[in-house]
């Protein structure tokens, strides 16, 4: 099963060096039944952009407890097995128990340096909007406008190099 797991860079850099990673409280996203139910398209594609946007959400929520790392949400697109259903988190959350493994992560969604300034705006705002705030919404939209660049499993090094 294909599922997003929200990270930061520290997070990144973890993975890299050890070649695995526990997920924060092993939160993922994915395309679960919950998920289908609330939309009206079956198209797995655009499920899985939604569960990908569910999972930048929750990169934001860690950068909000780690204001000194560098702001750029990171998703990883991970194939696992033995995810559970979290009926009573949202839709498109699952939990793994097991960490991440390197080799089963297929690729890396990171946030270019030009959505640095926006992200830094909705980390200060990401709990007003969880709790219904329209201009705290406003930010998180900012950042949100700005989309994740997609890297493959081998290029993470180099990324991480580069920063």
């Amino acid at each position: 099963m294909r599922v997003f797991v929200p990270a930061t860079i520290p997070m990144l850099e973890e993975l890299i060096k050890d070649g695995l990673l526990m997920p924060v409280s092993g939160t993922v996203f994915s395309v679960t039944p919950s998920l289908r139910e609330e939309y009206i398209s079956d198209d797995d594609d655009e499920l899985a952009e939604v569960a990908i946007m569910e999972a930048a959400r929750g990169s934001l929520r860690l950068l909000s407890a780690h204001p000194d790392v560098r702001m750029r949400r990171v998703v990883l697109a991970v194939d696992v097995e033995g995810a559970e259903l979290r009926p009573d988190l949202d839709a498109a959350v699952l939990r793994v128990k097991e960490p991440i493994l390197l080799k089963k992560v297929a690729s890396a969604l990171v946030d270019l340096e030009a959505a640095e300034p926006a992200i830094a705006r909705a980390v200060e705002f990401i709990d007003a909007a969880d709790l219904g705030d329209e201009d705290a919404e406003l930010a998180l939209g900012d950042a949100e406008d700005h989309g994740l660049a997609w890297y493959a499993t081998q290029e993470i090094p180099f990324l991480i190099e580069l920063l």
